[in-house]
């Protein structure tokens, strides 16, 4: 969540800063802040919402320090931010604290966990005006907007088309594709279990398979298909295009990713996303239930759809906004294709058996 992902920064990609992973595999720095938070936090808060602002973010989470201060200094708030794993870490953390939360306002929930958080009653209901186009990612049962969208972005299953071509095979393209002895150990994919875009591929092979679903992964596992604990794994280390010394050509990431594998002087990706595969995912931010600053914590909310930071998403988090009519990077218009049917299912099934079908997974993974 989303990554939302980080790009990679090598000489075979777009030139990105490096940092945590996207969606996944996120590490803690440690510092607990971002770079807008004072360095000694006011814990006084007033009824106007000044004063300290905890914000609990996943470990992607960055936006331009500029804009950060400048929001802490029209709002006389200290903007403490931590960070607390990936999506479904940081959703556990939220349900375990609920009514002794570890900040006022929490971004980086996904709809894929959505609905546990809410049935937790983790989020209260917070009166933000949503930017125009945002409508359409507001979550299904969230009748007292708990929730507010902020980005979205789709995982899609994405190819190194310069492997493709130099062998002289036809990449795949659909989910059957991927267990063709063709594609025999040339697919790494994140782990469902402890990964965001692993959760939404499982999710996606579901909506294609419904209950077969697990023989399709039989057969996908029986295809030499790798597991990688993270995204970061599964693209930065194991994709042939992902910067290192990788060996699959296959691997799930985002429809955005093929904006950042353009080589320097280059007008062609090396990379592509087969967009009949692809789940969308929905990143959400909300008041925690028992914030020490709900107010402080609602402007956080309000300043996150606002204009100036829907436009800074794709450069900083390489998410979409949801608002409309924010303009994107340049390479996004041709390389970032989004899939016109992407693969969905009901957040309350999602929410009454995602520990019945991860069991399942990890068990046919595991053999």
């Amino acid at each position: 969540m989303r990554h939302v992902w980080r790009a990679v920064a090598t000489a075979a990609v777009v030139s990105a800063t490096v940092t945590s992973c996207s969606l996944t595999a996120r590490e803690d720095d440690g510092s607990g802040a971002g770079s807008g938070a004072a360095s000694t936090p006011s814990s006084v808060t007033t009824s106007d919402g000044s004063g300290k602002v905890v914000l609990v973010v996943h470990d992607s989470f960055a936006l331009p320090d500029d804009l950060v201060a400048s929001f802490e200094k029209a709002n006389d708030i200290d903007l403490e931010i931590r960070q607390s794993g990936d999506a479904g870490e940081l959703t556990n953390k939220l349900v375990l604290t609920q009514g002794d939360p570890i900040g006022d306002v929490s971004f980086g929930v996904d709809n894929a966990f959505a609905s546990r958080a809410l049935d937790a009653d983790v989020f209260a209901p917070a009166d933000v005006t949503l930017p125009a186009g945002a409508e359409a990612y507001e979550l299904a049962g969230d009748d007292e907007r708990a929730l507010v969208p902020v980005d979205n972005g789709n995982v899609c299953v994405n190819v190194d088309d310069t492997y493709f071509t130099d062998k002289g095979i036809d990449p795949p393209q659909t989910f059957e594709d991927l267990t063709d002895p063709a594609y025999k150990g040339l697919f790494v994919t994140e782990s469902a279990a402890a990964s965001s875009p692993g959760l939404a591929f499982l999710l996606a092979t579901i909506a294609e398979y419904g209950d077969d679903w697990p023989a399709y992964w039989e057969r996908l596992m029986a295809n030499d298909t790798r597991i990688a604990s993270s995204w970061t794994d599964a693209y930065q280390v194991d994709f042939t295009q992902g910067g290192g010394n990788g060996d699959k050509p296959i691997v799930t990431s985002y429809d955005s990713s093929p904006a950042f594998t353009v080589a320097k002087g280059s007008d062609t990706s090396t990379t592509s996303a087969l967009l009949d595969t692809c789940f969308l995912q929905v990143e959400y931010a909300g008041v925690l239930t028992g914030a020490a600053n709900p107010e402080g914590a609602k402007k956080v909310l309000e300043w996150l759809v606002s204009p100036e930071v829907q436009a800074a998403l794709p450069d900083s988090m390489y998410v979409f906004p949801v608002a409309d009519g924010v303009a994107l990077p340049e390479a996004w218009a041709t390389f970032a294709q989004r899939p016109t049917d992407p693969k969905a299912v009901d957040p309350a099934e999602v929410a009454d058996r995602r520990d019945e079908w991860l069991q399942e997974w990890t068990d046919i993974t595991t053999r």
